[in-house]
């Protein structure tokens, strides 16, 4: 096929959706979901409970023409969001393209932990976050290259709290919306013996609209830079992770800047070095019907110095427990200064230096 024929095609896919009837008998579709229910304890309130977390959907299809799209939306209990809706080319075994709400190749990939809470690059907007924009791929000979553009966050509103990627959110005391970002990606993956490496960089260079019409301060347009070093080792059974982030949203007369996601805008640390050490190790069991437990170690600490600010801590050890189609987490989640472990964002000094904790129990059902 000819390059300007497989831009034809590209184009026709974005333009003109797939729709059921048009999907030939050798393309495959997949359509599943997931059904989860959580239990929290905390050692510093007395509302644990156990209910209802997530009902999800998903659809994947790819035919043999190289064409594929992916989506996921997602009914919480008190919100319903789209994780990801994207669609694609696969020019060859080695390149595609895909245009949509897809995965930000940033960091560690597809994670930088393994627990069911993720570390505290999620929080930051650095892990499994999702905005709107094209992404190209290539993987070849052991080298992996990602680069893409994203217009905006996944919604293209700064004000819409109710989201599953931590964005920057548009308030009135920080008021400012994504708009435009560049995501360089690369990985070399060798291996020795027994031993599996991924070492990479990624870098992101991003711009904020200052959104003067729904604040009372004075500001400007904010450029943000974030860079990444990253190594996963795989040995037999065991896996390392190590990461080092350092980002800047270069915020006029500010060293805080606002995020939101699941209904709650809450401030970071507009400047900081995060860390991320995680070791696991999977087990092939045969208990019953559990067939394999992954038991973890996620470290993470954000760095971050100035006025009003403090480093924030989280540490997750726990277990990941697979058993027929039901996938389960059982995490205990210790924080300092931490968002989720009574923080009041990340790297934000509240005055509490203790540390706290809480466990989580997370069942889920996927089809």
């Amino acid at each position: 096929m000819q390059l300007w024929q497989k831009v034809t095609v590209l184009s026709s896919l974005i333009l003109f959706p797939f729709s059921a009837s048009a999907v030939k008998v050798t393309d495959e579709v997949d359509i599943g979901g997931a059904v989860r229910i959580n239990y929290g304890w905390k050692d510093y309130d007395n509302n644990s409970k156990l209910k209802f977390e997530l009902f999800r959907a998903d659809v994947n299809y790819k035919s043999k023409d190289g064409l594929f799209a992916s989506a996921q939306y997602r009914w919480y209990e008190s919100m319903d969001v789209v994780h990801h809706a994207y669609m694609g080319y696969q020019f060859d075994e080695a390149q595609s393209v895909q245009v949509g709400v897809t995965q930000v190749p940033f960091g560690l990939l597809p994670y930088a932990a393994h627990s069911f809470w993720f570390g505290a690059t999620y929080y930051l907007g650095f892990e499994d976050d999702y905005d709107a924009g094209i992404h190209y791929k290539n993987e070849k000979d052991g080298w992996r290259y990602d680069l893409a553009y994203f217009t905006n966050d996944e919604y293209g509103n700064g004000a819409r709290v109710d989201r599953y990627s931590f964005d920057v959110a548009t308030t009135d005391q920080s008021p400012y919306e994504e708009s435009g970002q560049i995501n360089a990606r690369v990985e070399r993956e060798f291996t020795s013996g027994d031993v599996t490496h991924k070492l990479g960089g990624s870098l992101q260079l991003s711009q904020l609209d200052y959104m003067a019409d729904i604040s009372s301060v004075d500001g400007e347009d904010v450029d943000s830079l974030a860079a990444a070093a990253h190594w996963q080792l795989d040995w037999k059974k065991w896996q390392l992770q190590l990461q080092y982030i350092h980002y800047d949203y270069d915020v006029k007369d500010s060293e805080r800047i606002t995020l939101s996601a699941f209904q709650f805008p809450f401030e970071i640390a507009a400047e900081a070095d995060v860390a991320t050490v995680n070791l696991a190790k999977s087990f092939d069991v045969d208990w019953g019907p559990i067939t394999n437990v992954n038991c973890y170690n996620d470290y993470s600490q954000v760095m971050a110095s100035g006025d009003g600010l403090d480093d924030s801590v989280q540490n997750v050890t726990g277990c990941a427990i697979t058993a027929g189609k039901f996938y389960s987490y059982v995490d205990w989640i210790a924080g300092k200064n931490m968002w989720f472990v009574k923080g009041p964002g990340v790297g934000i000094d509240n005055g509490d230096t203790a540390w706290h904790s809480r466990l989580n129990i997370n069942v889920g059902f996927y089809f």
